[in-house]
């Protein structure tokens, strides 16, 4: 195998290679490949969040809970409560209280490096010139969502409430 077929753009001899059609698909496809592995910020946040199809949201109440509903039905719509207490009436109360810190981190970095060979009958030479940068950021805030249900004396659902926070 000669330098010819591995290095299409080079000069050999003081003549130019010949430039066959695989070598330029090579050469086309290659800063797409490069970068491929890139992700935004938010793709990050995806990534991380994805999975999580049963955190309790404000949609997710809305949806769901319905006056008239029993204890169980409620259970099996939103997860059991941090918090069951009692009114002044004896009946129950049920709080879904949730707190959750978002850290996001993302960072991106690139370059372009070229690989130079030269040839001719006195010498031989080699150069690599590039360039490379980064750049990040981090933002961290937390969020709070509470639920509150409260039962009649059948134990069906007479009254609920939501509050949510985000700083």
């Amino acid at each position: 195998m000669s330098f010819r077929n591995l290095l299409p753009l080079t000069v050999l001899r003081g003549t130019s290679a010949p430039t066959t059609s695989k070598q330029l698909l090579i050469a086309a496809l290659f800063p797409a490949l490069a970068l491929a592995g890139c992700m935004t910020a938010p793709e990050h946040r995806a990534a991380v969040t994805e999975g999580r199809a049963d955190s309790l949201t404000v949609g997710r109440v809305q949806k769901e809970i319905r006056i008239g509903m029993s204890g169980a039905e409620v259970a099996q719509a939103l997860g059991s409560p941090n918090i069951v207490s009692t009114d002044e009436q004896r009946r129950e109360v049920w709080i879904y209280d949730r707190i959750a810190t978002e850290s996001v981190y993302s960072t991106s970095s690139g370059g372009i490096n070229v690989l130079v060979l030269g040839f001719n009958s006195n010498a031989a030479g080699l150069a690599a010139p590039g360039y490379s940068a980064a750049a990040g950021a981090h933002s961290t805030s937390q969020r709070t969502f509470t639920v509150i249900v409260k039962f009649d004396g059948d134990n069906k659902v007479r009254d609920f409430a939501y509050h949510t926070s985000r700083f």
